[in-house]
């Protein structure tokens, strides 16, 4: 089942993981969770216009193929262990357990995070009891490092180099889910406005390059 395109889980920018439980209960004013600035964009100003997204330089050479089981973002205290995530019948990226609220998955038929491709790990936002993995998800900066530890006993090490949110009705399917001629990580959770009717509205995307790795 491995190959099989990133670009069937475009539905997962409106659905499970979006319906903002905790937000419902407690008020959007006070407990909505960060959101990226313009800045953090690829091709913002901040870059002077340009995408930091091409890979080379500081792009390190691809490992093999390996199942993650963890994945720890120091900048914002995550450290949180992966489960795989299959698709619905409706052929959108399935997702962890709600009631887990510190458990992240990653598109188990897809690219393994340090390989050729792009590697997609989700996570909720929020759950009914409050914060989950990926909460503070929009505040993550440019240079930020993701670690991926992967079952070979290796560890993936990647850079962001961008960090945006994008609305579900004009979500850039191709450019988040596409393949890579290189080893690329996207890391997806909830973003964007908040309707109490719907849930969230769109999706908060960091886009990150393997820079290294350690054993």
């Amino acid at each position: 089942m491995r190959r099989y395109g990133n670009t069937v889980m475009v539905a997962v920018t409106a659905t499970a993981l979006c319906t903002g439980a905790w937000l419902l209960h407690s008020g959007t004013a006070r407990h909505a969770p960060p959101q990226p600035s313009a800045a953090e964009a690829a091709g913002s100003a901040q870059d002077g216009g340009t995408a930091q997204d091409s890979g080379a330089p500081g792009s390190a050479p691809a490992l093999p193929p390996s199942p993650p089981d963890r994945i720890r973002i120091p900048a914002i205290r995550v450290d949180a262990p992966l489960t795989g995530l299959g698709l619905t019948p409706s052929g959108s990226l399935d997702v962890p357990p709600a009631e887990k609220k510190n458990l992240a998955g990653w598109y188990e038929a897809g690219t393994t995070p340090g390989e050729t491709g792009t590697a997609i790990v989700a996570g909720h936002v929020d759950n009914a009891d409050g914060p989950a993995v990926f909460y503070a998800l929009g505040a993550l900066r440019k240079g930020s490092r993701i670690d991926v530890e992967r079952r070979d006993g290796s560890t993936a090490r990647f850079t962001v180099y961008a960090v945006e949110v994008h609305q579900a009705r004009d979500f850039p399917d191709r450019r988040v889910y596409g393949a890579a001629p290189r080893p690329e990580l996207r890391v997806i959770t909830c973003g964007g406005g908040y309707s109490r009717a719907t849930g969230y509205q769109g999706n908060v995307v960091v886009f990150a390059r393997l820079t290294g790795s350690v054993r």
